[in-house]
């Protein structure tokens, strides 16, 4: 006999909650970087661009998929075609990848949290700009300060995931959510008032001569996907939870806006200090743990901003890591037939234990050869495989899934249940079933060397 499913109290906690799964550690470091490395401008338009029209039907899919099946990601590929085996592998891929990316999560949170504890300290002052860079490489390296602030987030996730949907997931979602748009409003207003906000605001949103390039539109293609969190089984296992008289677009519409206003609110943060200090953007982590320290010690109230900052990478994180491990723990109850309470703990336990080496790769005191076989470290060998492999199959995947082998009756009667949009069904479904496919493929394709996109459109590019 299948168990009651929990479901959202109020609209406005399932609104916040799956808002935090989307908006996470990319909108705040990565989305800033891309926006860097693809010069910004088309990049950014076209990011907005794919996220309404690509991103937001496959989010809608897992919706639909989740609140019909009200079940996790396994049985819901399952279920929806006939108990079918091979959908169901489709399912698992989305966990996995989904325990993947929390492993390291979990890493760069516990940074983030210590950055915050550091900060409160002011570790920057009588620094020069090497030393903060240096305490970084310094964090880095050391494995015993990782493994501890690993421990400590990785506990706070799973209390949070352990106190169920209403008490736990909703009640903090209502809590962070709120507390992370007031943060980094505030810290956006700071950035505006700095001399290099005029050219950071131009960089981002104007459009320059010679900037386009294929590969810009596929980065900005994926980082919709990235920024979106599709292809993890969290909107399928949220979306089991929704009510049935809920508005799935409207509800997808809400959420989309509020992950791309928090990218763009990132953007404005962080690229009017780097503007102003005459600093250029670097990669991924090191853009918030290596350089902002630097510029935050050159402002006034460099106590206040910088131990803010960090406690707002800490909130979005929290937000991500949570409905990564809910993931996990729905799949647990409904495969295994654990209560909450025993799934929590030991998908914490798991997780924890996958993420040591990714805590330990810069000692590289744990499988010392790894980057010698493989080119990466532990960390980053695991972030390249869900980023360029796992998430965008898994997405492509459930998009063929709703597009072509989902009963077309329950596919239709699913999505206008409770939509006052009911004339977004028609294309909805052309999306998912010709245009998200081939946007995927080209993706997979690009990111993982296999095609140089670049060098088809443009065979100069080849020497």
């Amino acid at each position: 006999m299948q168990k009651k499913r929990e479901h959202w109290a109020t609209r406005a906690g399932f609104l916040l909650a799956t808002a935090g799964s989307a908006i996470g550690l990319g909108s705040l470091w990565r989305f800033p970087y891309m926006v860097g490395e693809n010069g910004g401008g088309y990049f950014v338009l076209l990011f907005i661009f794919f996220t309404f029209f690509i991103g937001l039907p496959v989010f809608m899919a897992e919706l639909t998929m989740g609140r019909r099946s009200q079940r996790g990601p396994v049985l819901a590929f399952a279920e929806l075609h006939q108990n079918s085996k091979i959908w169901r592998i489709v399912g698992w891929l989305a966990v996995i990848t989904a325990f993947i990316i929390l492993s390291y999560y979990l890493v760069i949170s516990g940074w983030s949290l210590n950055y915050a504890f550091m900060s409160l300290n002011q570790f920057y002052l009588g620094k020069s700009y090497d030393e903060i860079v240096g305490i970084f490489d310094l964090v880095y390296k050391s494995p015993q300060m990782n493994l501890f602030w690993l421990f400590i987030f990785a506990l706070m996730t799973g209390g949070i995931v352990y106190g169920g949907v209403r008490k736990g997931i909703e009640k903090w979602s209502r809590i962070l959510m709120p507390v992370l748009f007031v943060i980094l409003t505030g810290l956006f207003i700071n950035s505006m008032t700095l001399p290099g906000a005029g050219e950071a605001f131009k960089f981002i949103f104007v459009p320059r001569s010679g900037q386009l390039s294929a590969s810009t539109v596929l980065n900005a293609l994926g980082m919709a996907f990235f920024a979106l969190s599709v292809g993890l089984g969290i909107l399928i296992t949220y979306g089991s939870y929704m009510h049935s008289k809920d508005d799935i677009p409207k509800t997808a519409l809400i959420i989309a806006l509020l992950d791309i206003s928090v990218s763009l609110l990132a953007a404005l943060m962080i690229f009017p200090i780097i503007f102003t200090f005459n600093f250029q953007p670097q990669e991924g982590v090191g853009l918030i743990f290596k350089v902002l320290p630097v510029l935050f010690a050159k402002m006034p109230g460099a106590l206040l901003i910088s131990t803010v900052f960090f406690l707002l990478i800490v909130f979005t994180a929290l937000t991500s890591t949570i409905s990564l491990l809910e993931v996990l723990v729905a799949t647990a109850m409904e495969n295994f037939n654990w209560t909450r309470q025993k799934a929590a703990i030991l998908s914490t336990c798991a997780v924890f234990i996958f993420a040591i080496p990714s805590a330990l790769s810069g000692a590289n005191e744990l499988f010392p050869v790894w980057k010698k076989v493989y080119g990466k470290n532990f960390f980053e060998t695991f972030d390249y495989l869900t980023g360029s492999w796992f998430l965008p199959l898994s997405g492509i995947l459930t998009a063929v899934f709703v597009g072509w082998a989902l009963c077309p009756q329950i596919r239709k009667e699913e999505f206008m249940m409770g939509s006052k949009s009911k004339w977004v069904y028609y294309p909805w479904v052309f999306i998912l079933k010709y245009i998200a496919p081939v946007a995927i493929v080209l993706i997979i394709l690009n990111q993982s060397n296999i095609v140089n996109i670049d060098a088809l459109f443009n065979p100069n590019l080849v020497k």
